[in-house]
């Protein structure tokens, strides 16, 4: 008995010695298998998909398949496919044959039968249904958000971002991979009328009173970014003069609104104009451009951007830059349309690295008012964000299990870019670095690590610790300055070990770029120094030790 306890207790120590090197500690198996590039990932390049459901508003329900195109890249005979409780998945086939699958919780395990040679394209078709995840706060909140509109509609759409698209279809749940291109036929009860990304290709009407609107997306899209967005809707259009050419952008908004949203969307040809003028061509100009209204504040689904802010300036009528200029514009309009650019042209592979989205967009909202009211609104708009930073954790969070880091990545990593301009002091330049992103990732995922890499490239300076210091710690670098004895001394302090960046520093009203470091420097000028100040644009602080 001794003998057989021990070798039990051997097996449980092995086990979760195992299993803490499957995943760091403090997450769990499924976090691994969500938030890595699994064995049963990597061996296959997602090409398509063609996802087509039938929507059931009356008892919150859906059920349909979705057929994967793959491309495979090396021998391998079990696939990972993604779809979260209390969906499920009712049958797999390929080549006219039923699969063999298992589920280890939210990740299905597909034994292939035909061989999967390498360079050979394959599909196969995943069969699926159930109740999926209700949103209770949407966008925050994953799922599926199951509401009616003011003349009793039912009023339906998806938000999911950081929770995952296989919350209520099954895929490749993974942002390191995307289709190149994408179907949806999406079936609802009529008079509903449901609108997804891309352009709408065809309408089949059916004898049960139901119908099925084909959306067909001819560029790469992120699995999030993948909606459904049904209601009594009404639609318009018009035709922006951009970059590439004439950009379609089409509206589609509860009947009882159709008036107000005419004359409040005109501003999505302002925020065309400016972020075209700042990133470059809007990235999708064969899928056109859309805005779509659903009960919830919006979401940047590509080339179907979201919008429930009421038809009002700022963000739910607030201001979050407590400046005023603020309530210049709508908020949610300009946020999320820009994700456009950052975030579904240029798409990070892990959500650890969520600031390639959120600190861009974020910082994307000064630069639009930059473009339409002036460089000193501009930053009076960013500076007045760092009223919403913490400074609680790091922005960047843990890799391969599927977490984001703070909320910080909004309005301190704005702040961060914001302080970075300073540096470079080149605003054509700036520009550059900012379309040079959106053109040389174009359509692609990347790591935060490329973004730091490709910035201090363009510009000619090593940033990593700039960024260590904004995206991986929590102080803020102190510009701390003496005067003693007619001279004044100066030095960063509340920083990590090297770090050092240029600062301008007012000093009796005369502007001086400075380049302090961990140690004490000294400035002798032959006037008496009574005023020192760094320039407000950086996100530093700063501090006066008391004359010796």
């Amino acid at each position: 008995m001794k003998t057989l306890l021990s070798f039990l207790t051997l097996v449980v120590l092995i086990s979760g010695m195992v299993s803490a090197q499957n995943h760091p500690a403090g997450y769990t198996r499924q976090d691994t298998l969500r938030g890595s590039i699994t064995t049963e990932r990597a061996w296959w390049d997602l090409n398509y998909y063609h996802l087509k459901i039938s929507v059931n508003p009356e008892d919150s329900s859906l059920h349909g398949q979705n057929l994967i195109g793959y491309t495979v890249l090396t021998d391998n005979q079990k696939m990972q496919i993604d779809l979260q409780k209390p969906m499920l998945i009712t049958k797999i086939e390929q080549d006219g044959q039923s699969l063999d699958f298992v589920r280890d919780g939210n990740a299905w395990f597909i034994n292939l039968i035909s061989r999967q040679a390498p360079g050979t394209y394959k599909e196969l078709t995943v069969f699926y249904e159930g109740k999926p995840k209700v949103n209770l706060r949407p966008p925050w909140d994953g799922g599926i958000a199951w509401k009616y509109d003011s003349n009793g509609y039912h009023f339906v759409a998806n938000a999911n971002q950081g929770d995952g698209a296989s919350l209520w279809w099954p895929c490749k749940d993974h942002m390191y991979d995307e289709p190149d291109s994408m179907l949806m036929s999406i079936r609802v009860p009529d008079p509903l009328i449901n609108v997804s990304n891309g352009r709408l290709r065809t309408i089949d009407r059916h004898a049960d009173h139901s119908s099925t609107y084909h959306w067909f997306v001819s560029n790469p899209i992120n699995n999030y970014g993948v909606n459904i967005n049904i209601g009594d809707y009404v639609h318009f259009s018009d035709t922006f003069q951009g970059e590439k050419g004439d950009l379609d952008c089409d509206y589609w908004v509860l009947k009882d609104n159709l008036v107000k949203a005419r004359k409040h969307f005109k501003q999505a040809h302002k925020m065309l104009e400016a972020f075209e003028y700042w990133f470059g061509p809007y990235p999708f100009y064969e899928d056109s451009y859309k805005l779509v209204e659903v009960p919830y504040p919006g979401m940047e689904h590509q080339s179907s951007v979201t919008y429930g802010n009421g038809y009002k300036n700022g963000y739910g009528g607030r201001d979050v830059s407590s400046t005023g200029y603020g309530m210049l514009f709508d908020f949610i309009l300009v946020h999320e349309s820009g994700h456009e650019w950052f975030a579904n042209n240029v798409t990070y592979k892990d959500i650890a690295d969520m600031w390639v989205h959120e600190s861009f967009i974020a910082y994307s909202e000064s630069l639009y008012v930059d473009y339409f009211f002036g460089k000193k609104a501009g930053a009076a708009y960013c500076r007045g964000t760092r009223l919403n930073i913490a400074n609680d954790r790091p922005i960047i969070g843990h890799y391969d299990v599927n977490h984001s880091g703070s909320g910080d990545m909004y309005s301190k990593g704005a702040n961060m870019l914001h302080t970075l301009r300073q540096i470079v002091d080149n605003d054509e330049k700036w520009r550059s670095v900012l379309r040079g992103l959106n053109k040389d990732f174009y359509h692609q995922t990347v790591t935060g690590k490329q973004v730091e890499d490709y910035i201090s490239a363009e510009l000619g300076l090593d940033l990593k610790l700039f960024f260590d210091q904004y995206l991986r710690n929590t102080t803020i670098p102190t510009f701390e300055y003496g005067l003693v004895d007619g001279d004044m001394r100066y030095r960063w302090a509340n920083c990590i070990q090297g770090f050092t960046i240029p600062v301008k520093v007012w000093i009796n009203g005369e502007p001086r770029v400075l380049v302090p470091g961990k140690r004490w420097t000294s400035l002798d000028l032959e006037e008496s120094i009574e005023k020192v100040e760094v320039d407000k644009d950086y996100y530093v602080a700063t501090m006066k030790i008391t004359d010796s």
